[in-house]
Parts: structure tokens; sequence; C-alpha cells
């Protein structure tokens, strides 16, 4: 693998020297789109995923120490964890349309834990889809086995995400650590190998074995006792939701990240529209994140129970505070009237 001078990389918005009034206000265009979604993405999703995400880790807690143990929620648990890491990363926008300025090793540093995040939720979701295929399919085999030892299955998604995400660390660039640079989560000056990587292992890789699970999930006969087709993806319908707005999001983040490489490889910055259209993907990839914690807590059924039960409790003290005030006031006509 060769090392690649990427000094000469810029963001278009940040090195074009801008003459024709046109050119101006597209740029201003440009950075008035992104500062609008940057502000719509900070003040809805973030709380609400952060809401969501901390709700569901105090069901499957609570749902653990009561011995209410499910490999299914292990893995959702794991994948809250993976998002949290994501939805925490994502504060890097919010100096958009401006970027965070630091060093290019403390960029690799944030690179490599928003990768270890990212390849995390990937993985462990596809673990899961697997987990729920096994279920309707139980074949008496070695990986149908593993899949009910889901701290182990966790641990080796762990290690081959880590793996992974310092596999692109490297390939951020080895060189110029110390020169000051903007910096996005998935830096402008690594390497094209990078985004190769990253696409290849985030999302191509995912992505076939996805749809081989749902090929299976669609075509194949279940034994005789299984649930029908319907009445299981209804039991589980948190886990195909999310399934498809992983795929939809991240399809479109991908695709601009290989863009992004071609004009590396054309010694091209590309143009200010470019930049905008990177930097919408970069926040759909992490609307993403908010949008899979809060499917989980509204449709994923031991947490939806909860959900319920908090809010039948909620009406009862409700109606019974109107009771007591309705017969204070009674009370209150009837001594009056005396």
């Amino acid at each position: 693998m060769t090392s690649h001078n990427m000094t000469w990389i810029s963001y278009p918005s940040k090195s074009q020297p801008f003459t024709s009034p046109e050119e101006i206000e597209a740029v201003i265009a440009s950075q008035n789109i992104i500062s609008r979604l940057m502000h719509c993405y900070i003040a809805f999703f973030v709380p609400t995923g952060l809401i969501a995400s901390i709700c569901i880790m105090i069901i499957f807690i609570k749902n653990h120490l009561q011995n209410k143990r499910a490999s299914l929620d292990l893995l959702l648990l794991h994948f809250t964890i993976s998002n949290i890491i994501m939805i925490f990363l994502s504060f890097t926008v919010i100096t958009r349309p401006d970027y965070l300025t630091t060093t290019h090793l403390a960029c690799s540093v944030l690179s490599f834990f928003f990768n270890l995040g990212y390849f995390n939720s990937q993985y462990v979701f596809i673990l899961t889809l697997l987990t729920l295929l096994l279920e309707r399919f139980p074949p008496w085999t070695a990986l149908c086995k593993a899949t009910q030892r889901p701290i182990l299955c966790v641990g080796l998604v762990l290690t081959y995400t880590f793996c992974l995400s310092l596999t692109e660390a490297v390939l951020v660039g080895t060189d110029n650590y110390q020169l000051k640079a903007h910096c996005q989560l998935d830096p402008l000056f690594a390497w094209p190998e990078y985004e190769i990587v990253k696409f290849t292992f985030g999302f191509g890789i995912p992505s076939l074995l996805q749809i081989l699970c749902f090929t299976v999930l669609w075509a194949k006969e279940a034994p005789a006792g299984a649930p029908a087709l319907q009445q299981h993806i209804r039991a589980h319908l948190a886990v195909y939701v999310i399934s498809v707005t992983i795929f939809i999001c991240r399809l479109f983040y991908n695709v601009m990240i290989l863009f992004r490489t071609t004009l590396k490889l054309q010694r091209s910055i590309g143009t200010t529209k470019n930049e905008l259209v990177m930097n919408i993907a970069e926040i759909v990839l992490f609307s993403e994140s908010c949008a899979s914690l809060v499917v989980i807590l509204c449709f994923h059924k031991p947490c939806k129970d909860e959900v319920l039960k908090v809010m039948q409790k909620c009406r009862r003290k409700t109606r019974a505070s109107n009771h007591l005030e309705i017969a204070e006031t009674a009370t209150t006509h009837q001594s009056g009237s005396q």
C-alpha cells in the first residue's frame, strides 16, 4: 500500500477564490441550507434519540435484573449503545457550515470512534436479523447454537469491528499528524482506500447479508408449527423497520463517500454543491441513528409494553387526582350551602 500526499485537498467553500456574484450566492445558499439542517437535527433528532436510548437501556437492564433475558434484547441493547456513540460524535456538526478545526491526529482519533460505532451498529444488526431467521428456521447447527450465546457473538462483533476501525484509522493517513485541518468524522484528507474499505465492509458486505436474510425469509417455506410470515414480521416489526431505514440512509451516505473518492482519484476538490450534498448525507446518517432508537422504543414489544404501562399509570393518577378534586369541590359546595 503506497502512501498518498493529501495536503493538496481542501473544501471548495474554503479554497476557491470566488469572484463572480453567482459563485458567492451559491456558497451563501449552500451554507444556509446546511446550517438550517444542522439546527433541525440538533433541536429535534438529538433530544428524541437520546431520550429514547435512555428509556431503552432502563427497560432492558430492568428486564435483565428480573431474569427476563432474551438474546434479541441483548443484541438490541448493544445496537443502542453503538447508536449512542454515533449521536454523541455527531455533535461535531454543530459548527456547520464551518468545520471543526483540529490536528490530523485528533481527527483520526475521532474517526476511529465514529467508525467503531458505525461498524458495530451495522454488524450487530446483521446478527440480530440472523437470530430472527434461525428462530423461524431452526436448524440444529453450530451457527444456531452460537446465536444462543449473544454475549459471545457480541464479543466477536466487537473484535471484528475494532480491527476494521483500526484499519480505517491507518488509512486516514500516517503522515502530517501535527498539521491543522478542517475535520469531518470521515476526514476529507483520508486516502482514497479509506472510502473504498468503508464502502466495502461498512455497506457492501452487510447489505448483501441483509438481502440474503430477507430472501431466505420470503422464499423458504417455514416448518410446520411456525407462525405465518405476516405474524412473524408483526412480532418483530421494529427490526424490519430499522432494516429498511438503515439501508436507505446508508445507501445515500455511501454513494456520496464513493463519489468523493472519484474526485480524489481525479485530484479534484469538486464544487460547493458536492460539498453541500456530502454534508446533507452526513446529517441523514446521524438522523438514522436517532430514528432507529425511536423505532425500538415504539415497536419492540418489551419496550412498547413498558411504555404503555407507564402511560396507563399516568392516566390512572390523573383520573384519581381529578376525582379527588371533584370530591373536594362537592364537599365545599355542600358545606357552603348549609
